[in-house]
């Protein structure tokens, strides 16, 4: 009866409660909720799927979220229906936040000038490159032909950087693939906002007014991004907000971007900008600032999530028919794509070899030139293309090739390509010192806990004593294990060394930073304990 009764309420309060939806804005979040939701659940599924077939497992998940959406694109399913003026507000900011984020400004100094050559630099050989293919052997006129390059002008290294990290890429090489992709973002996203705004107005270029607007658009998103970055750093280290500097860095992310937009600058480069100072802003002066494992969460679920509905709009706004007729068009712009990644990355590391006195290998400057892949940042400014460009469509069918084939054929043979060239650095036998060390100190926190622990109600105490004894066995049996390997093993001593040394300074780091949010101390003291390891280090051992 109160079930019957509950269930005529709830009929009887629905058309009550849709009737209040009577604003159209109202209406408009509605069906937009209602078009999300599916859009997520097919990502979801799409995403999980490595996890439940073990040969996927290789495959990154944006290409299965590519294919899904093409199959959905066959059957003319059209999931979500975003106007091209959203695209880039939705997507872009924390693509480029969590990337800059991430970032840790000591390497990407390090390796500043080839980064930077390779990521500005490359944006115009790109344009050009792609767009004078187009234009000479498919006979595409040069203003869609132009905006294909600036929207393949965009490098995406986030699946090739998870490889990386899996096999043990080279530090280097992953820090100049890092800072490629992010002043790379940037400068693709500003070149295709100017040959946009030519296509839908076209004026008279004047090189000089164009460079200096360039010039002032850069400092305005620079100064604003460092500002709030600033500002966000400092508030989120001097105070333990917990969740709510996740919702503060989402916030940063967006309110960098729409505050330069309005004051006439950049937001790209205000986004990347917030991104770097707080991803890297101490209070403890020469240490570097401690990211929380939830803020890491957190992000990892946004990109995710990001990377998920944008890769399933390229693959549902598709019209496969019309894709299968210009796929010449689109095997062109793969083969200038690959051509002019040669040009700008094995042309600009000479060049960076002469201004640091610091080459770049050829073996890490091939596999640079080979996981150039395009990805999200390429989709999400395609698709932004406004229905006033004739080609649209051929531009966003192109972009789809090009990403396909860059995530399918160089994203799935950039491990073979790195064991090929011997560029893993990762050391199996670091790798087996540090997992033992990891459960040795779990066997000795057990054993501490089996000996403290009263057993009486819980189990025998015969069953307790067999408990103990096998813990204990098993903890002696590891501590063997790590001393013939320091035996057999004499170089590892000078990782294990560094490790610990690392690990005392973000303890004392730790620590000043808790005097800070406390309120104790305004700022954080110099690390004293810099010096006074480096002085240990240089004393002879007894």
């Amino acid at each position: 009866m109160v079930e019957t009764a509950f269930a005529q309420g709830v009929a009887a309060l629905s058309p009550v409660l849709m009737s209040l939806l009577t604003d159209a804005g109202d209406l408009a979040i509605e069906r937009n909720l209602k078009e999300f939701l599916p859009v997520l659940l097919v990502a979801l599924s799409a995403a999980s799927l490595p996890r439940i077939f073990t040969p996927l497992r290789q495959v990154p998940y944006t290409l299965l979220l590519l294919v899904v959406g093409l199959g959905l694109a066959l059957v003319e399913v059209r999931l979500i229906d975003l106007s091209p003026g959203m695209i880039l507000l939705i997507f872009l900011p924390p693509i480029l936040f969590e990337a800059a984020w991430k970032m840790k400004w000591p390497d990407l100094r390090r390796d500043l000038v080839p980064s930077s050559l390779f990521a500005i630099g490359s944006v115009p050989v790109s344009i050009l490159g792609i767009g004078w293919a187009l234009h000479h052997w498919m006979q595409v006129s040069w203003t869609t032909a132009l905006l294909t390059g600036a929207c393949l002008a965009a490098t995406d290294s986030a699946s090739v950087l998870g490889v990386f990290r899996e096999v043990g890429a080279g530090k280097r090489l992953t820090t100049l693939l890092e800072g490629e992709s992010l002043f790379n973002d940037g400068a693709a996203v500003v070149a295709f906002s100017v040959l946009l705004e030519q296509a839908l107005d076209p004026q008279p270029i004047d090189l000089a007014t164009t460079m200096l607007q360039f010039l002032l658009v850069s400092a305005i998103g620079l100064g604003v991004g460092c500002a709030i970055g600033t500002a966000v750093a400092l508030l989120t280290q001097r105070y333990d907000l917990g969740w709510v500097e996740q919702s503060l860095s989402l916030v940063t992310a967006y309110g960098a971007y729409l505050l330069s937009e309005d004051l006439g600058g950049s937001g790209v480069i205000a986004v990347v900008a917030a991104g770097l100072v707080i991803g890297n802003l101490s209070l403890v002066p020469g240490s570097h600032p401690q990211k929380r494992p939830t803020m890491i969460e957190f992000w990892e679920f946004v990109i995710f999530l990001v990377n998920s509905i944008v890769f399933l709009l390229l693959g549902d706004q598709v019209l496969f028919p019309y894709f299968l007729e210009h796929i010449d068009t689109s095997l062109v712009a793969i083969a200038a794509v690959l051509a002019s990644r040669a040009v700008a990355i094995f042309g600009f590391s000479a060049l960076s070899g002469l201004l640091t006195r610091n080459p770049i290998p050829w073996a890490e400057q091939t596999v640079l030139w080979w996981v150039g892949l395009r990805g999200s940042v390429a989709i999400a400014l395609a698709l932004s293309l406004p229905d006033l460009i004739g080609d649209r469509q051929q531009i966003i069918s192109n972009s789809f090739g090009v990403v396909l084939f860059t995530l399918l054929v160089q994203g799935l043979t950039t491990k073979p390509l790195l064991d090929a060239l011997n560029l893993l650095e990762t050391d199996p036998t670091e790798t087996q010192y540090l997992e033992l060390l990891a459960q040795r100190s779990a066997l000795t926190q057990v054993l501490s806990h089996l000996q403290n622990l009263d057993p009486q109600g819980i189990v025998s105490s015969q069953e307790h004593q067999r408990k103990l004894e096998a813990v204990k066995a098993k903890l002696e049996q590891v501590n063997e294990t790590l001393s013939n390997l320091q035996i057999t093993h004499p170089q590892i001593e000078a990782f294990v060394h560094e490790q610990y040394r690392q690990q005392l300074l973000n303890i004392e780091s730790a620590a000043y930073a808790t005097f800070v949010q406390e309120g104790w101390l305004k700022k954080a003291p110099p690390l004293v304990l810099q010096e006074a390891v480096k002085t240990s280090d240089s004393l002879p051992s007894s």
